[in-house]
């Protein structure tokens, strides 16, 4: 795989709940290996064009998309594309931690299974090495038989992105995935997506600035469903080339 290949590009991309158009005309590129962040004020359409990297908004009756977006080169909005397949590469890791109510092994194990994967000693291995990426293993191997309800907040995100983990995907999609969470448990999620870089395409909305500045390689600016500027992270905020990504940085607006 090449440096910075592109895993999905998106062009002249519009999407349009009924007569509202709440994306207009985006053009981007998502680079392997790397962390792309999507940042903006409320409502100006982060959340709406993260679902359309894995098809979530086809969940929505009123929603129509236009334009084209690759994933490996591949239109997924082809007829003949499988969805099911896109969501198992295209992982995704919601704002509120969403644990299955079952044990921590199972919640771990329910991917693959719903797979075909029956074999005992495969899914032990699954499990740990998950567990083990997912930063959280050391806390709960002595609990795998217990609810995965009884973890606390932070641990219950992490758990979401072992589980995320275990379908192998190559893409791992995060939607304010520390909003809900603890500084602490905010900086091991962070600690975690600089580990989860060398093996995974990270694509994360956040409305924490200082984190897009952190974490991310690359930086995206949207407001009222445009893209204002995507630029390297570093440039988005020492020397951004658009007035409203200074204004909005700088915390003039937003």
């Amino acid at each position: 795989m090449s440096e910075n290949k592109q895993v999905f590009k998106i062009r002249d991309l519009d999407l349009f709940y009924d007569d509202f158009q709440a994306i207009k005309k985006i053009n981007m590129d998502i680079n392997y290996h790397e962390v792309t962040a999507f940042i903006g004020p409320s409502g100006c359409g982060k959340s709406t064009f993260i679902r359309i990297l894995n098809r979530m908004n086809d969940l929505i009756p009123s929603c129509k998309i236009t334009g084209d977006i690759t994933y490996e080169n591949k239109n997924i909005y082809d007829k003949d594309f499988d969805v099911i397949e896109l969501r198992s590469k295209v992982g995704m890791v919601f704002q509120k931690p969403n644990p299955f109510p079952m044990s921590v092994y199972d919640n771990i194990a329910y991917g693959p299974r719903c797979q075909g994967i029956k074999d005992s000693r495969i899914l032990d291995q699954i499990v740990e090495s998950s567990l083990k990426k997912a930063a959280l293993w050391d806390e709960v191997r002595d609990r795998l038989k217990k609810s995965a309800m009884t973890l606390s907040g932070g641990q219950q995100q992490r758990l979401c992105i072992a589980r995320t983990i275990a379908m192998e995907p190559e893409v791992i999609l995060m939607d304010e995935p520390t909003s809900a969470l603890d500084p602490i448990a905010t900086q091991k999620i962070e600690d975690l997506i600089n580990e989860l870089k060398k093996d995974y395409t990270i694509v994360i909305v956040t409305h924490n600035m200082q984190q897009a500045a952190r974490i991310s390689d690359k930086t995206a600016f949207f407001l009222l469903g445009e893209l204002v500027e995507m630029d390297d992270t570093t440039k988005i905020f020492s020397n951004p080339a658009n007035s409203k990504t200074e204004e909005y940085i700088t915390g003039r607006f937003g």
